[in-house]
């Protein structure tokens, strides 16, 4: 079977997954050759008994248009989760789950399978229904280990605005998840036959 990336950025209104909720989150799928292949955006309803970080409240109280578009007509979590799952399995490949860094949005997407479809992010190998097939990937590692770049210089404000497809990092998950499956694109179509990169610009 071909291989696909699901590339996805969360916001959420706290740093604990479960301790808070994450408000929203979407999906960009990539496939081996860095086609975009569809997308998948949700807003969420909070998690009951979740409260809401203060350092958190105050940074969406600096991006409210970000915060509107985190927050407006949301749906219920579990509903959103069987329809996360039903959109990954449609697509009759072996998805790879991606996220810039996968430490950051990885445990918010294993925490809402879990809770919600009983299942996590990733399972070992022995499990043969497993959603994610194999390990999840970390966009920022890729770009360190394929730049020789340090992993702190691995972020937004480091990288040619190409790299990102030239689309704005609005902190609204769509945009930013385009934005991150645009950068893996960009490293997926540098890759030569034999292994490594063809040299970068900038």
């Amino acid at each position: 079977m071909p291989h696909i990336y699901i590339v996805t950025d969360c916001e959420f209104d706290g740093p604990i997954p479960g301790a808070h909720s994450m408000l929203s989150f979407a999906s960009v799928a990539v496939s081996e050759a860095g086609q975009m292949l569809g997308e998948f955006e949700a807003v969420l309803q909070p998690l009951e008994g979740a409260g809401r970080d203060p350092v958190t409240t105050a940074f969406w109280q600096a991006h409210p248009q970000a915060f509107a578009a985190a927050t407006e007509d949301p749906d219920a979590a579990a509903e959103v989760m069987a329809r996360f799952v039903a959109w990954v399995k449609a697509f009759k490949a072996e998805p790879i789950f991606a996220a810039h860094p996968v430490a950051l949005d990885g445990p918010w997407l294993d925490h809402y399978l879990k809770r919600f479809t009983g299942r996590p992010l990733f399972e070992g190998p022995w499990i043969g229904d497993r959603l994610f097939r194999h390990p999840p990937l970390c966009i920022l590692s890729l770009v360190a280990g394929a730049t020789g770049r340090s992993p702190w210089e691995c972020d937004i404000a480091h990288y040619p605005r190409e790299w990102l497809g030239n689309i704005e990092h609005t902190h609204r998950a769509i945009d930013d998840a385009r934005g991150y499956a645009n950068l893996l694109h960009f490293f997926l179509t540098r890759r030569e036959p034999g292994g490594g990169y063809r040299p970068l610009l900038s």
